[in-house]
């Protein structure tokens, strides 16, 4: 069994984690986001080719990205009631 000192010092530990693993996921999604317009501009066609895996991989990221969220909401709720 943890101490407090102990508990909020692990919990600090997560949450840093947390924010690390939310900046790369949102980094992730910059890159997909540029590597769309850069498609787009290539062909310059009023229907550009895109690659299907494009949007379902931008649509997991941002799915990851809100469970990050939720998670560090979580987190943030329970230091508040230690």
């Amino acid at each position: 069994m943890y101490s407090l000192p102990e508990l909020q010092a692990q919990l600090g530990a997560f949450r840093a984690k947390l924010a690390e693993a939310t900046e790369h996921t949102n980094r992730a999604v910059e890159l997909l986001d540029e590597a769309r317009e850069t498609i787009v501009t290539a062909y310059a066609q009023a229907e550009p080719w895109l690659p299907p895996e494009l949007e379902g991989a931008t649509e997991g990221l941002r799915e990851d990205a809100g469970r990050l969220s939720a998670a560090g909401e979580l987190i943030d709720g329970y230091q508040a009631r230690l």
